[in-house]
């Protein structure tokens, strides 16, 4: 009676998924609080970009951009080289697909080789579209044949809502963006997470054929706003280092008027400029754990959170990873 009671618990019992985290910037060194997260969520796998892709300005030939150096070594963790490229590469009408494939597999190989990394999967993360499908599906086909490794691909939510029109690369499984939801504008709607957009696409999900893993974002930037205008995205920005900044004086819970013209981090504010913080705190964090768990068909093995970054970090106490995967 015993051995069968436990075998019950031993079905029953919910397996979590593990905490990974992209890393997304181009010189790869950790800090220390970097370093205690990883330790503290028990990380194994790290999803890190190893270079862009997108047009030669002139000849409007793809070419490699801000390949990562690596300033420590990574070998205690299984390294996904993450490889971004842009849809317009991918819109071109002569693409040589079988070129970008060879080049693309062989920098990754030249990044491995002299860091001495060994991979067993690759990712490919491009937001394609109806116009630039084939080109993607081609690529990916021949990318998967000539790496010969496990192929994963970012999966977006209007790619899971419309599969039929946008296809399904031919991949070992995806991962689902769960962010950047909205439109970027002067509104005070926040573009990353908008929990009645996600609704819109979220009862899709269980009829989606590819395996997905989640990504979830840890980021928050600011949107400059000028003459009711957006001008540009302001990466590394929150709430708390607005509030000591006296050239910024809050408006109202999301936005801050520019009382003084000034340069912060190589970006000139003009007096009566706006900037709009969107962030996700940790009850969104939990409300789209929830969100996903309600919808997915099958639980997913990883939560991928974007991205590995000491300022992204700070925002958050100690055990928000723990919270989030929990809820699955």
């Amino acid at each position: 009676m015993g051995l069968v009671f436990f075998l019950l618990l031993s079905c029953s019992r919910k397996e979590e998924p593990v905490v990974s985290f992209y890393y997304w910037k181009t010189i790869f060194k950790l800090s220390q609080t970097e370093k205690d997260v990883l330790e503290d969520n028990h990380v194994r796998k790290l999803y890190i970009r190893y270079f862009d892709i997108g047009l030669h300005p002139q000849t409007q030939e793809p070419i490699p951009i801000s390949p990562i150096h690596f300033q420590e070594n990574v070998q205690r963790f299984t390294i996904v080289p993450v490889v971004f490229i842009k849809n317009k590469v991918m819109l071109q009408p002569n693409l040589d697909i079988d070129d970008l494939a060879e080049k693309t597999f062989r920098l990754i190989s030249e990044i491995n080789k002299e860091n001495n990394i060994g991979c067993q999967e690759i990712q490919i993360d491009c937001d394609w579209t109806l116009s630039s499908k084939d080109n993607y599906l081609k690529f990916i086909e021949k990318f998967k044949k000539r790496s010969q490794k496990k192929l994963s691909a970012t999966i977006r939510l209007h790619q899971v809502k419309y599969f039929k029109k946008t296809k399904i690369p031919n991949v070992d499984s995806g991962v689902l963006m769960y962010y950047n939801m909205g439109s970027i504008a002067p509104d005070s709607l926040n573009s990353v997470y908008d929990p009645k957009i996600a609704a819109r696409y979220l009862k899709s999900l269980k009829k989606y054929p590819l395996p997905l893993d989640f990504a979830l974002p840890v980021y928050s930037w600011g949107v400059h706003i000028r003459n009711h205008k957006v001008i540009g995205l302001r990466s590394k920005m929150n709430i708390e280092a607005l509030r000591k900044d006296k050239n910024f004086e809050q408006t109202s819970a999301v936005f801050f008027k520019v009382k003084h013209s000034n340069y912060k981090n190589g970006v000139f504010y003009e007096e009566n400029d706006l900037l709009k913080i969107e962030a996700i705190a940790a009850e969104d964090l939990k409300q789209m754990a929830e969100e996903l768990k309600e919808h997915t068909a099958q639980p997913p093995k990883e939560i991928i959170f974007y991205d590995l970054d000491e300022f992204n970090l700070k925002n958050y106490e100690k055990n928000i990873f723990e919270q989030v995967i929990s809820c699955f």
